[in-house]
């Protein structure tokens, strides 16, 4: 409270306070595990330090504090951040983001949000996230977030135009870090920016975002070294001084950089290329409707609508010839979850702890199974004891039927030991799904009793099968997770048939309408089919896609012959799945039919419509409804 208070009173009283010497700290990539001892122990060191030193002002954590973002590690983090004297400051990094339990629910309700602003003499400092959003891809800052900086900055512009702002991220500001860099460079530009703050690589680095200054430093782990350390940062009226403080050592200055009024008119990086759309124009952006808010899964067709949620925790129905909102639904905490729709029924889980069922025509609650932890996990509807079922798995290590027509759980299985964000398989009277918890589970359709549980043997759960959305097939369940092996296992027993790294695939899989073929995705250009039907790994045709190296999870999936997904900068793909005939021309299977640009930012799994159309979300905000003009 003594943090947020501050916060409050500072702006309207310092903003016009005279410039002076003054120092703080920078904490950055503290990365405390439930697993180890060593990052709190480097935590402590810096804490016990910068809490002796009268001189230090306040300070400024800059993401990655913990390992997982898991409530516990928060928790610890802000006890040890506590026992400071000075105000403190925090904002989250992709360690907090990518992989989190909670859905990133736990930083705000730890911190109370991974935003800040404040001014400290005539210097202000504004700090926001910059992290993927619960799946591997680039950095990102949220539309909403954009919004909010811009808002924010354009207040203090009007009271008070010379203040010298420090944007505070986790990742630098520039290409191969954040998708959208240039989104938030054009709108520092417009201010008096000295230098934007960062951590994330470990090291004391000094990089131009679109040419602003983006600092970053060192992390506050020991590393190699017998004790870890922080950075000090020090503002005098005409330089800002940048030193590296390892414990019991003497800071040693390594940057420094001159004040005066900045002005950025021009933009100096390269923006990214739409140059591929102008290839293939008989793509189509038949309408685009651009939420200003990120959206975080795949959406869901209906028969006269397209549905979705945001990461406000709205959840939307589109009308799918127009873009026009049919009708919206507000829930407690952001969307994570891609809906699933049947027998004009649409369900779906947020992150407020409740799986929602709405009515298809007019977003009425039909009704609610509320479950004690936040859902994330992608439903699938399927006949469940002579009843079509909801068949879901959240964050409270429990997977669950639930029958549709009336939310009655029919049975639930609590023997997860992680939490689920997948959507489930149901093949050979089983469902499966994998978690965060480097397992695979098949549960029996009838009753939710455990059928097998499947794993690769590692201890290092970042290697999980948990965001794959599972494919089945001739006896066999196919999976490709981060540690790069294809996995063929059969689906009666839950034995390996057989894993191979021949092709360095990860997390983005998808069938053949026809059962035979696995298609995956590599993490460098390439475009893979497998035969699904062989005892051995054996490679039917692979392809250069040109997308570069991508690590985005979204599935693969065939309408019609051609394979449809999208990159993780914005690059949606249209691939020949067979030989066929497409726009009347003959083609061989692998062949890259089009490729369209939408965005730079991740591409959900897409809902196809027929070969020629399909819809697309992104995390940038956009729901397009591309055709393929014939």
């Amino acid at each position: 409270m003594k943090r947020i208070v501050f916060l409050l009173l500072l702006l309207p009283i310092i903003t016009h306070a005279r410039a002076e010497n003054f120092r703080f700290a920078q904490l950055s990539d503290i990365h405390i595990s439930p697993k180890s001892t060593h990052a709190l122990e480097d935590l402590k060191r810096s804490i016990d330090e910068i809490a002796a030193d009268t001189s230090i002002a306040f300070v400024i954590a800059s993401g990655d504090l913990t390992e997982a973002g898991d409530r516990r590690c928060l928790e610890l983090l802000k006890n040890e951040l506590d026992r400071l004297p000075m105000p403190y400051f925090v904002t989250s990094g992709n360690h907090e983001t990518t992989w989190s339990e909670s859905a990133c629910t736990a930083f705000d309700k730890v911190f109370g949000s991974s935003r800040f602003a404040f001014s400290w003499q005539d210097c202000f400092f504004i700090g926001f996230n910059s992290g993927p959003f619960l799946k591997m891809m680039d950095g990102h800052v949220a539309p909403q977030d954009i919004e909010w900086l811009k808002t924010t900055l354009d207040s203090l512009k009007r009271v008070a135009p010379d203040t010298k702002i420090f944007p505070v991220t986790h990742y630098p500001l520039q290409d191969g870090d954040v998708d959208n860099w240039y989104d938030v460079t054009d709108v520092l530009r417009l201010y008096n920016i000295q230098a934007i703050l960062g951590g994330h690589y470990h090291r004391n680095l000094l990089y131009s975002a679109d040419g602003i200054p983006n600092v970053l430093g060192r992390s506050n782990l020991h590393g190699k070294d017998s004790v870890g350390g922080y950075t000090i940062i020090a503002i005098s009226p005409d330089s800002i001084r940048w030193s590296e403080k390892v414990i019991g050592k003497k800071a040693v200055q390594w940057l420094a950089l001159p004040f005066g009024p900045k002005a950025y008119p021009e933009a100096v990086a390269e923006r990214p290329s739409f140059a591929v759309n102008e290839t293939y124009p008989e793509v189509e952006e038949r309408w685009q409707k651009k939420s200003g808010v990120a959206i975080l899964e795949a959406p869901a067709l209906g028969k006269t609508a397209l549905f979705y949620g945001d990461d406000n925790g709205t959840f939307y129905a589109l009308d799918r010839m127009t873009g026009q909102t049919v009708w919206m639904y507000q829930t407690g905490s952001r969307i994570k979850s891609a809906p699933a729709v049947y027998d004009g029924r649409v369900v779906f889980g947020s992150t407020d702890g409740n799986i929602y069922c709405l009515s298809e025509n007019n977003g009425k609650l039909l009704w609610k199974v509320g479950t004690g932890d936040v859902v994330m996990g992608c439903p699938v509807i399927s006949e469940v004891a002579g009843t079509l079922a909801v068949l879901i798995g959240g964050s409270d290590h429990v997977f669950r039927a639930i029958e549709l027509k009336t939310g009655r759980e029919i049975w639930r299985y609590t023997g997860v030991d992680g939490y689920v964000v997948t959507r489930p398989c149901v093949y050979m009277g089983k469902v499966i799904f994998g978690a965060w918890d480097c397992g695979l589970y098949a549960l029996n359709l009838k009753d939710g009793t455990r059928a097998w549980r499947w794993s690769n043997g590692s201890a290092n759960d970042k290697f999980s099968p948990a965001t794959v959305w599972p494919v089945a097939t001739h006896g066999r369940v196919f999976i490709v997770a981060p540690d790069r092996v294809f996995t063929c296992i059969d689906a009666a027993s839950g034995r390996t048939i057989y894993r191979t790294k021949e092709h360095k695939v990860r997390e983005s899989i998808g069938l053949s309408a026809d059962g035979t073929t696995i298609f995956s995705r590599c993490m460098w250009d390439t475009i893979i089919a497998m035969d699904a039907r062989s005892q051995k790994p054996l490679t039917i045709w692979k392809t250069d896609g040109e997308y570069g190296y991508d690590h985005n999870p979204s599935m693969m999936i065939e309408k019609d012959g051609v394979i449809i997904f999208g990159t993780k900068n914005g690059l949606l793909h249209g691939v020949a799945a067979k030989d066929m005939r497409y726009r009347g021309i003959k083609v061989k299977a692998g062949t890259v039919l089009w490729r369209h640009k939408i965005g730079n930012s991740v591409l959900n799994t897409i809902c196809p419509v027929s070969a020629y159309e399909c819809y697309v979300t992104s995390t940038d905000g956009s729901v397009t409804h591309i055709v393929i003009n014939e």
